[in-house]
């Protein structure tokens, strides 16, 4: 990345269009997280909020911390500071306890059962549910079918030997299968070629139609804020900039930064002011 935009201390709330202060209380509510690998610091006092049913993403360079914000939210790795899920800390919940209150996260490397067919790394994605004693924790299988008719077609092949973005889209059919509250997702456009890239991107889309709050990381900004409803840009482990997804599409620091344009393009429409940038 060719620039690195300005810090902010504390991003404020999100804000309506109309210039009000959204007051909705967010399905995922965090505050001033801090992790660290040994003595490095990876994340230092990030705040973010998911609003049920929502898009957010969270875009950087790489080394930023987006998957270790991840991985802190998930529980893999030790975080201090507050984690809240519908009100609910979240700080004192191991990863399972995590995974039980409707969290599930994609991870970068999809982490599939290579040796086990495309079906049945799908019925393992509703375990959750079991245990939870659902009665039907497979009744999602037909609408994952539904959203990737690939997976229908390989059911029974080995998941190992999917192309890159069928793997992706079992990894991500797997987390939906556990119907969960809160769908994190880290670079699922790694590798993948861009006709891929927005067949996983429509049905992210689509899941904002089922009530499925999604928090998406990625390194492809421009595809990530065409998606999304609202946007967080994170360096060196603080996030430096936030606001709508529409605005910071558009804004000068983001596009020198993060969308490969050149440093003198022409002047974008001014963008509003709900996005927060640092104080002077």
């Amino acid at each position: 990345m060719n620039a690195m935009l300005n810090r902010v201390d504390a991003p404020a709330p999100a804000e309506a269009i109309d210039g009000a202060v959204d007051t909705t209380p967010p399905l995922l509510d965090v505050t001033g997280l801090c992790a660290s690998y040994g003595k490095v610091d990876a994340l230092l006092g990030a705040t973010l909020r998911v609003k049920a049913g929502s898009i957010v993403t969270v875009i950087g360079p790489n080394g930023a911390g987006k998957s270790t914000l991840l991985n802190a939210l998930m529980g893999v790795l030790k975080a201090r500071g507050e984690i809240r899920l519908d009100g609910e800390s979240l700080m004192r919940r191991d990863v399972v306890g995590r995974v039980m209150r409707g969290m599930a996260l994609v991870p970068e490397k999809r982490e599939l059962f290579s040796d086990m067919t495309v079906a049945d790394n799908l019925r393992l994605g509703g375990f959750r549910r079991y245990r939870a004693g659902e009665p039907q924790p497979l009744d999602q299988l037909d609408w994952v079918y539904h959203l990737f008719p690939r997976l229908e077609e390989r059911a029974r092949q080995l998941a190992g030997t999917l192309s890159g973005g069928e793997r992706q889209m079992l990894a991500v059919g797997r987390a939906l299968m556990g119907k969960p509250r809160l769908l994190m997702l880290d670079e699922p456009s790694l590798g993948l070629a861009p006709r891929i890239v927005q067949e996983v991107l429509d049905v992210v889309a689509t899941l904002r139609g089922h009530g499925v709050s999604t928090l998406l990381v990625e390194q492809n900004a421009r595809a990530a804020l065409r998606v999304a409803d609202y946007g967080y840009v994170l360096e060196n482990g603080c996030v430096v900039l936030q606001g709508p997804a529409s605005d910071l599409e558009s804004h000068p620091k983001v596009v020198d930064a993060y969308l490969g344009l050149a440093r003198h393009a022409p002047e974008p429409v001014p963008h509003s002011s709900l996005v927060q940038e640092a104080a002077r």
